[in-house]
């Protein structure tokens, strides 16, 4: 039987990056006490008002179709939400589209600018799924390589030696997912003006946005001189712990939003209405669990730094925002899937390897803040021993 291209270019691109996770889950379903650094899914409770507003409007019927770019009213929360936080820059409904999550929106931006001969330039390390987003539109991957001796932060000078007469999109993610980096708005604006020399739309992943420790978050969709080649996505699923609603948006010029729209629509027409109601809460109303979770990721990631300091094994650097640390084991002489492997079996941690994110994630592990201080602290020494272990055991 004949099957379409689109799957042999994403084969390889899915499970495969996850295989120490799922390896991790198979083996706690069998009893085994593992502990997981893993998987970015907040583990604080979501804003109870947004949950409320969810559940009162199932019970007023609110389960009908909707429309496929969003509903007034949650078109003007989104709007509003993004007004605010760009310090007025006016965002208005033409500028929103609803999408059922961030990767929806990711997928249906990504296959709006770009198709075959098209390339796609990403800072690596990157996002696990972004690879098979850009395989799927047809576009050629391209990884800008990033330095952790620069904290992974993204330059301008990098960026121009990857474009080519085929590079059309620049796909940001701020603050990043794995490396915690943030971008400055001086930062952005110096790659945004790499990006207006060589007409490159950005496109950057939001979803972190209120997660930031102690920096401001830049958006080059809030840069008015970028305004018309940047789209901005993301959801609730990470700032208000509601991974599961599956509510986000896609935000861009008014006619990139509309060309969206029909990719997005033959993907799913619209959200459920009573998670557009959520959204609503979620974004005109101040939530203290917001601010507590974003108080809590610090703490955590302030406590791993402290207990993996000194060594000599594996280092960390506190993250400017996000809810992972990105752990350097290069000392022990193995990359980041063979020490990952040890960990699981040996000690009994679970984490992602650095190169399910890219080249440059190589002999790094991924480290989710996404449980208690006491729980990552013990994963953290038992991560410590075993790094000092291998380290000894190469210098011998």
């Amino acid at each position: 039987m004949k099957y379409a291209s689109i799957s042999d270019r994403l084969d390889g691109l899915g499970a495969a990056k996850w295989a120490v996770h799922i390896a991790g889950r198979g083996r706690a379903v069998r009893g085994e006490d593992l502990i997981f650094l893993s998987i970015g899914e907040p583990d604080l409770p979501p804003p109870p008002a947004v949950v409320e507003r969810a559940i009162t409007s199932l019970h007023e019927g609110r389960t009908k179709y909707t429309s496929g770019k969003g509903e007034p009213a949650t078109l003007d929360a989104i709007a509003g939400h993004l007004t605010r936080r760009s310090g007025g820059v006016t965002v208005t409904r033409d500028n929103i589209a609803c999408t059922s999550g961030t990767q929806h929106a990711l997928y249906a931006a990504i296959n709006t600018l770009v198709e075959f001969g098209d390339e796609v330039l990403v800072p690596d390390p990157y996002y696990a799924t972004y690879e098979a987003v850009v395989a799927a539109s047809g576009a050629t991957f391209v990884a800008v390589p990033t330095l952790p001796e620069q904290n992974f932060h993204l330059t301008p000078e990098a960026l121009e030696a990857a474009i080519t007469p085929n590079s059309r999109v620049l796909l940001l993610n701020t603050p990043s997912n794995p490396t915690g980096a943030v971008l400055s708005e001086a930062e952005i604006d110096a790659i945004g003006e790499v990006c207006e020399r060589h007409d490159l739309w950005i496109v950057c992943d939001e979803v972190y946005a209120d997660l930031t420790f102690d920096v401001p978050f830049s958006s080059p969709f809030d840069r008015p001189q970028l305004r018309e080649r940047s789209v901005s996505v993301a959801s609730i699923s990470k700032s208000h712990a509601l991974p599961g609603f599956r509510s986000g948006w896609a935000a861009g010029p008014a006619e990139f939003i509309r060309r969206l729209t029909l990719v997005s629509e033959t993907m799913l027409f619209g959200i459920q209405p009573f998670l557009c109601d959520a959204v609503v809460v979620a974004l005109n109303e101040t939530h203290p669990e917001v601010a507590r979770q974003r108080d809590v990721f610090r703490e955590r990631a302030q406590a791993m730094v402290a207990t993996l300091a000194g060594s000599d094994a594996v280092s960390v650097h506190m993250p400017e925002g996000g809810m992972f640390v990105m752990a350097d084991i290069r000392p022990t002489g193995l990359t980041g899937e063979e020490f990952a492997w040890r960990l699981l079996d040996e000690c009994g941690v679970v984490v992602m390897p650095g190169e399910s994110f890219g080249s440059r994630g190589g002999g790094h592990l991924r480290l989710a803040l996404t449980v208690e201080v006491d729980v990552m602290i013990e994963a953290c020494r038992r991560i410590r021993e075993l790094a000092e272990q291998l380290a000894a055991e190469r210098a011998a």
